[in-house]
């Protein structure tokens, strides 16, 4: 089946989450060719299975199964890297991201208005209800703050639904550390520049099954991201500042 977009799900127990998410998106994606591959990182709760059993009658349905590896951000990348649409979208398996967001990010990105377009939920029109939890919301918003600081050009840079032309992002793939959980944050920063980047509004919606994959390893990886792009900007400042009094 040729496809236009691939939409990239990474996942970890996520099994109660697949079939409802699957028809959500054959309600929004009626009218496209589309694919959808769940990158499983051997959840114990059995979530590869699902898919299989689901993808067995429905050729929309991919699944890659990994094992010995963990990570949402790696797991982002070999998804990408494994379809041929040439359209990605990245988006979580929690039932959180708002999947109407997919026709405007598809629409966009065929009219070549942007090279990559973000779901936000701090555009007018969006907000962030979903993150009940006063822990989250407050990691939230000061990674936001972060990223902002070390240049990242959207308003909403911890969002972890988007799109873009896989052929923009296969270039990028090489420089990012596939480590930690946020993916956009570290391709935006890696990304050449100017980046031709478009926002959409989302409502970021209530967790009803599973668990939040935030937790204290995840944020180690985060403040080490932080860190090494920092360092990057300071040593670009430094090595254009020593070539400039050459």
């Amino acid at each position: 089946m040729t496809v236009d977009i691939s939409i990239i799900i990474p996942c970890y127990n996520e099994s109660d989450n697949v079939i409802p998410l699957v028809k959500a998106l054959h309600t929004v994606l009626h009218d496209r060719q589309w694919e959808v591959i769940f990158v499983d990182d051997n959840s114990p709760d059995g979530t590869i299975h699902v898919v299989r059993k689901l993808a067995a009658h429905d050729q929309h349905v991919r699944g890659l199964l990994r094992i010995g590896r963990r990570g949402l951000s790696s797991a982002v990348i070999e998804g990408i890297l494994s379809s041929s649409a040439p359209l990605i979208a990245v988006m979580d398996g929690d039932l959180q991201h708002d999947e109407t967001c997919l026709p405007i990010m598809i629409e966009a990105l065929m009219k070549n208005t942007c090279d990559i377009i973000v779901a936000s939920r701090h555009i007018e029109g969006g907000n962030s209800t979903g993150l009940a939890n006063k822990w989250r919301h407050f990691l939230s918003l000061q990674g936001i703050r972060i990223a902002k600081k070390l240049g990242a050009p959207v308003n909403d840079p911890m969002s972890g639904f988007f799109a873009a032309r896989r052929d923009w992002f296969e270039p990028i793939a090489p420089a990012l550390r596939g480590r930690g959980f946020k993916i956009l944050m570290e391709t935006l920063l890696a990304a050449p520049k100017p980046i031709r980047v478009m926002e959409t509004p989302m409502v970021f919606r209530e967790r009803l099954h599973g668990e939040s994959k935030l937790g204290p390893y995840v944020m180690i990886e985060f403040i080490l991201m932080v860190i090494e792009n920092t360092l990057k900007k300071v040593w670009l400042c430094f090595t254009k500042n020593k070539h400039s009094s050459q």
